[in-house]
């Protein structure tokens, strides 16, 4: 019996652990920005919302979109897969934003109040660890502009 309940608790205890190392999106607060000479783009993604500016000064102002439930589970789940502590360190796989070949982009993500922001990276090539949740929320400017 003892034996039976020791199996118990420890499955129980391993199973609660895990879930809370997940991240959780609801308390998280993701800033996707790309600049360069002439291109601005900033995305905010929080509590089912994206507010996105295109553009800089007051004749740009940023809209604020609903994020459709199908395309907010997408997101939630690219967000958990992000190991946050590896954030700072990602390595990006191109250079192109050197030679004006591709916008400075950055990711910043705010975490139950700590801040997880990547190295300057080339906008449309992400750091692969990033990739997919990068590509969602760039994805939701794109969509925005085609309405």
């Amino acid at each position: 019996m003892k034996t039976l309940s020791l199996i118990f608790l420890t499955l129980f205890l391993s199973k609660s652990c895990s879930n809370e190392t997940q991240n959780d999106i609801a308390n998280s607060v993701i800033q996707y920005s790309a600049d360069t000479r002439g291109f601005h783009l900033k995305i905010i993604v929080a509590n089912h919302k994206a507010t996105i500016s295109q553009g800089r000064g007051t004749e740009n102002p940023s809209e604020e979109v609903a994020i459709s439930d199908a395309d907010w589970k997408e997101l939630v789940t690219e967000f958990q897969k992000v190991n946050l502590d590896e954030v700072p360190t990602l390595k990006d796989p191109t250079q192109k934003r050197f030679y004006d070949g591709a916008a400075i982009a950055l990711l910043k993500i705010r975490y139950q109040d700590k801040n997880y922001e990547t190295v300057a990276f080339d906008h449309g090539f992400p750091p692969a660890a990033i990739e997919k949740l990068v590509n969602k929320i760039t994805a939701l400017a794109k969509q925005k502009q085609e309405e």
